[in-house]
């Protein structure tokens, strides 16, 4: 049997290890989310200077104005769509990224509070007599606690998906007024 000081030292010691291995699975996940969007501002700057280079030849040997303001609308459509495409996996890789921290946390924060749960259960049976009050208001602000969490937890998410929602529904719409408008703009020309 312990004494309490040396539960509560072994309980301490065993926070402190979860919160640096959760500190390294979170600094992990954010190292892996901006190689990520390196990769892909890479990608994309690539991509971009080449057909940057190739647009500019066909601007150049334009014959005439009409053809020069051809060939400039008909660049505007396929840009919005790679500035779409951009947008949605940047955004991709911020979800996942929220996600996998979402996961982490919780993880860590259902350990810890399994591990305090089962700290103030074994004081609790050695706690001295006249002490259950006290036991027990413990246990009720854990639990407390741990709810606050949970509906915490639930909102976040519910406003992430609602984020997400939104962020469709607006890419959408403007890919949808994007491709009405390209047309329109290359038969003012």
């Amino acid at each position: 049997m312990f004494t309490i000081p040396e539960q509560f030292s072994a309980a301490t010691k065993a926070n402190f290890e979860s919160q640096v291995a959760i500190f390294t699975t979170l600094t992990n996940k954010v190292f892996e989310s901006v190689e990520k969007i390196v990769d892909l501002n890479m990608n994309v700057a690539k991509t971009s200077l080449e057909e940057s280079a190739v647009t500019a030849k066909q601007l150049l040997s334009a014959k005439d104005p009409q053809e020069f303001f051809t060939l400039s609308t008909s660049q505007a459509q396929p840009n919005t769509e790679k500035a779409l495409a951009y947008s949605r996996h940047l955004t991709s890789i911020a979800t996942n990224a929220q996600t996998e921290f979402t996961k982490a946390a919780e993880a860590q924060i259902a350990e810890t509070n399994r591990k305090i749960i089962a700290l103030v259960d074994e004081v609790s049976k050695n706690a001295p007599a006249g002490s259950e009050n006290a036991v027990a208001f413990l246990k009720s602000a854990i639990g407390n606690a741990s709810a606050g969490y949970e509906q915490m937890t639930k909102t976040t998410k519910q406003a992430v998906d609602a984020l997400e929602a939104n962020l469709d529904t607006a890419v959408t719409q403007f890919s949808q007024a994007a491709a009405k408008s390209a047309p329109k703009a290359a038969s003012k020309k």
